[in-house]
């Protein structure tokens, strides 16, 4: 069999995944702090006929080798965490960090978590959680006599109570920081988790340490953008044609070959 084969077939395995992560992109261009990711890739081992550097002669050496590739294999799937669009909703419990860093919530079975989606909901008992009912960490309770909210840019939150709109501070949001955000594992539900690869949050008040800002009413859209997604996935659909197209190329010289031993 020739070598082309087997090299092509992991070419159009690679152009695959690559339809599946923009598919992925694609298909979340309307989630909220939604953070495209790309394919990273890495040459195979080669089959190396002829050294480079080897004697041609006395006092003469080959400038250069002569090696054979065997193909593309994934090495990572990279999010990126550049800033999304800002939305403005004019709802007081919508937030979104301008900046560095990523809101952090409890799960329902005690797991630490991360996330980018600010859209904040208050539920049965007072207490602050994301859309998908995740309680923000430290917790914030609004009290059941608020008449209105209020967010700094530095996570101060503040309710307004009775007849006279008394000011209350009942909690500060702050942010999680990490070392290589791109090493976060992917959770669903918007959100993210902890890994060896990203390092030990660093949680600190909004605005300070190089971390975002908290601005009130806004959300975060997600940071894909179609024009680029739908390059890209012309770039793979062609990519898939020539490498399917170079074991058609060897298919017909197996069979000229064939022919002649006939």
């Amino acid at each position: 069999m020739l070598p082309a084969f087997s090299t092509s077939a992991t070419g159009m395995s690679a152009q695959q995944m690559i339809v599946d992560t923009i598919a992925n992109n694609l298909a979340n261009i309307n989630t909220v702090g939604f953070k495209r990711s790309q394919v990273d890739f890495q040459d195979l081992m080669y089959m190396k006929l002829q050294e480079a550097g080897r004697e041609l002669e006395a006092g003469v050496t080959a400038p250069s080798g002569l090696e054979i590739g065997s193909g593309v294999r994934p090495a990572s799937t990279l999010k990126l965490f550049t800033q999304g669009e800002m939305q403005n909703t004019g709802r007081s419990l919508d937030i979104a960090i301008e900046g560095d860093g990523f809101l952090q919530v409890t799960t329902a079975g005690g797991e630490m978590r991360y996330t980018r989606d600010g859209s904040l909901r208050v539920d049965a008992n007072g207490n602050l959680v994301t859309s998908g009912g995740n309680q923000l960490d430290p917790s914030i309770s609004i009290p059941t006599d608020a008449r209105s909210v209020s967010i700094g840019k530095d996570g101060t939150v503040t309710a307004f109570s009775g007849s006279d709109n008394t000011p209350n501070v009942v909690g500060n949001i702050q942010i999680a920081r990490f070392a290589n955000p791109s090493g976060l594992s992917s959770e669903g539900g918007n959100l993210l988790a902890e890994t060896a690869a990203s390092g030990a949050p660093d949680v600190v008040t909004p605005g300070t340490s190089g971390a975002g800002t908290i601005q009130q009413g806004f959300l975060e859209k997600s940071n894909v953008q179609m024009v680029t997604e739908l390059v890209d996935l012309i770039q793979a659909q062609r990519a898939y044609e020539i490498n399917a197209r170079a074991i058609r190329a060897g298919d017909e010289m197996l069979q000229s070959t064939n022919q002649m031993l006939t």
